[in-house]
């Protein structure tokens, strides 16, 4: 049964043009072809990702955080409340108004009392800023790192200037040194993001992240175990330039240099724009739709290979949607969240005043009736 599914798995023709077979990619003297087993080191050195996450966040974005002023905001706990807990937890962690009424007389408080309290409980669910800045120190420096490495690896390959020369001699293209590297650990890096991904900060767009991240490592497996390594590459390249900029705006917002955050915000925008929008499609997606069929008939790995690139275009999409979104409320100046965040609320003592702070940092103060107070800040 086992071997039958593997004969499937890997027949040849699933993965190869027709002409060719696994006995022709076999390694040669000076020539190493891509095997689905050299990517079983992509888990131990997730864990490893994961370690040193832990000692980074913890030695060198701590301490960095501090130094930019960045603090946790006083949060109150919620008073224990068996009833309540109970709602929270089986029905709706936001009543509505007749919901709450009806709380108001199981619990014997006032309407005030218990929107307070669920809006406290809420933020007991919620990642404090200290939290989010080590997410995005993390991620940061692993972008740039990856860009730099990006870089190094293709700046002097004919397929980085002519992306003709992605297809000359495919399948039969060895692997090099750099490329195993460049992959192995931008695979490692995701595959440790999805084993995170319940404990980092969650958006309004956790769903679209955890297909992003699926797509992302489905792609870049399959375009392993098929020789697609030229332009996965080239792929990985362009994703990550446009990275290092989000993660840097955050980094900025966090420490509330709302100028520098600002900028750097905007000029991530139009290199997302450019890359994900314009070279990825016109580019990329056209050098694996167009040039191979004069190369090679198409076959499965050639239409499973363009369809995963459309998800990420469609994904692209939705996120420059959003980005465009805020750069519209930044440039009239009401731009007081991130569009993918989930608010996050709390409340004074006195019951006057609502603080709301979004995952990204910014914070909006308004009044206790919901009308808007003097100070946004970011």
């Amino acid at each position: 049964m086992i071997g039958t599914i593997s004969e499937w798995l890997w027949w040849d023709r699933l993965w190869l043009p027709g002409n060719l077979t696994w006995a022709d990619l076999k390694d040669e003297e000076g020539l190493v072809y891509a095997r689905a087993s050299h990517l079983y080191v992509t888990v131990p050195y997730a864990l490893g990702f994961l370690v040193v996450r832990y000692v980074f966040e913890r030695l060198i974005a701590t301490p960095l955080a501090a130094s930019l002023g960045v603090t946790e905001k006083t949060r109150y706990k919620v008073e224990h409340n068996a009833v309540l807990e109970h709602y929270f937890i089986t029905k709706s962690k936001h009543p509505g108004q007749a919901d709450i009424d009806g709380l108001c007389k199981k619990c014997s408080w006032s309407s005030r009392q218990v929107e307070r309290w669920f809006r406290r409980r809420r933020n007991q669910d919620r990642p404090g800023i200290l939290k989010k800045f080590r997410e995005a120190s993390w991620r940061m420096v692993f972008y740039l790192a990856a860009f730099i490495g990006g870089i190094i690896a293709l700046y002097d390959k004919p397929w980085f200037y002519n992306l003709r020369e992605v297809w000359d001699g495919y399948p039969r293209q060895s692997v090099l040194e750099s490329q195993y590297w460049y992959y192995i650990l931008e695979m490692s890096f995701y595959l440790s993001l999805v084993l995170r991904i319940t404990l980092d900060v969650k958006r309004k767009d956790f769903k679209e992240q955890i297909i992003h991240h699926w797509a992302t490592l489905t792609l870049l497996a399959f375009s392993w175990c098929g020789n697609y390594i030229r332009v996965g590459t080239l792929v990985m390249l362009i994703h990550d330039s446009s990275d290092i900029l989000l993660e840097s705006a955050k980094i900025f917002n966090y420490a509330k240099w709302e100028s520098t955050c600002n900028g750097i915000f905007v000029v991530f925008a139009a290199v997302f724009i450019v890359t994900r929008l314009i070279i990825f499609p016109f580019w990329i997606i056209h050098c694996t739709w167009v040039y191979p069929p004069d190369y090679y008939p198409p076959f499965f790995g050639y239409y499973f290979f363009n369809f995963m690139l459309v998800i990420l275009l469609m994904l692209h999409i939705f996120w420059a949607y959003l980005i465009l979104r805020m750069v519209k409320m930044f440039l009239f100046g009401s731009l007081t969240k991130d569009e993918r965040s989930d608010n996050e609320e709390d409340e004074e003592e006195d019951g006057e005043t609502s603080v709301t702070e979004d995952n990204d940092g910014h914070v909006k103060v308004t009044n206790g009736c919901g009308a808007g107070g003097g100070a946004n800040h970011h």
